[in-house]
């Protein structure tokens, strides 16, 4: 019975991902400027919602059991937010920070074409992601296909003026990457 409450929280999961990063209208409540939502409002208008049944206690294990750290609480576990991925505009008071040299991109072999012609752009989010390291990067990828990885030169981009914020669960995050500093990855597993 354990594993049927898991795929529970997982289909809630994502269901407070869509709420806290694109569309908490849908259960009819509001986001602060810097993405927080009331955790006890979250809770109601799930529940109302009829598709999702959550309590503080369910709340809780998803935010701690989340493998890519997506929410995060206030001190007093009163309010929550998503802590990147917005499509609605939020400052979630990212902290500027100096990158590593090398970061990582992952997508699917389908994008290709558009991000060797354009870089890499935010889309419908309000930042590009990156990841520290290529396996994550992989991962990413495969979600959307086929991976190819594109390897960032973050360096040269800090030089030229260029400011990386990093998330709370450890995201790069950037405006955008021009495709001068993208070199991708070779079927082979070369740069």
């Amino acid at each position: 019975m354990r594993s049927g409450k898991l795929g529970r929280n997982k289909n809630t999961s994502k269901f407070i991902s869509l709420i806290l990063r694109h569309k908490p209208e849908t259960i009819g409540i509001t986001l602060d400027e810097h993405g927080w939502a009331d955790v006890q409002e979250l809770i109601d208008g799930i529940n109302q919602s009829g598709g999702h049944m959550l309590d503080k206690e369910s709340l809780e294990e998803i935010v701690h059991s989340d493998e890519k750290q997506r929410y995060s609480f206030n001190e007093d576990h009163t309010l929550i937010r998503a802590n990147q991925g917005h499509s609605i505009p939020v400052d979630v008071e990212l902290e500027e920070k100096t990158p590593p040299d090398i970061l990582w991109h992952g997508t699917g072999e389908k994008y290709v074409e558009l991000i060797d012609a354009q870089g890499l752009i935010p889309k419908s989010r309000l930042y590009v992601h990156l990841s520290s390291d290529k396996e994550t990067a992989k991962k990413v990828g495969s979600r959307h296909g086929r991976p190819v990885i594109y390897e960032i030169d973050c360096r040269q981009m800090v030089a030229d003026g260029y400011r990386f914020f990093e998330s709370a669960n450890h995201v790069w995050l950037i405006k955008e990457v021009p495709v001068k500093y993208m070199k991708k990855e070779e079927k082979d597993g070369r740069s």
